[in-house]
């Protein structure tokens, strides 16, 4: 889905977004996420152990919500899953590098996210909402 361009300078600045996942009960699960726009998809990336990674293998189908005070946007979609590490951790460092600073992304990377199991969110975006 094409976006507009009042919405992607919205997604580009470094906000952090809501990411809904479905549980295997039906129930929604909601999870702070970093997330970069890259064309017109959007990614992230998690630890592979986590609730939304177990959901995500199930289910596909996200929401996620940004907000900046009474200004959002929220993308419905679905995630494909890129298991892959050397592409998860060169994600992970990048998404790192986008809400700090390099001296911080770099001891994030070795100190934590190196040491994990990591996963690339693809978010497809299918619809969206904003109030911009």
């Amino acid at each position: 889905m094409p976006l507009s361009d009042t919405v992607r300078a919205f997604l580009d600045s470094p906000r952090f977004g809501v990411l809904g996942t479905v549980q295997a009960d039906g129930t929604p699960h909601l999870t702070v996420m970093w997330y970069m726009l890259e064309d017109d998809e959007i990614m992230m990336n998690t630890s592979a152990d986590r609730v939304k990674a177990v959901n995500l293998r199930r289910d596909p189908r996200v929401a996620l919500c940004i907000e900046d005070a009474h200004r959002y946007v929220t993308i419905y979609g679905s995630v494909r899953l890129i298991d892959d590490q050397a592409t998860a951790q060169a994600d992970v460092y990048r998404l790192a590098l986008h809400y700090t600073n390099p001296t911080a992304a770099e001891r994030m990377v070795r100190e934590q996210f190196s040491q994990q199991q990591r996963l690339t969110l693809r978010m497809q975006i299918e619809r969206v909402v904003n109030h911009l």
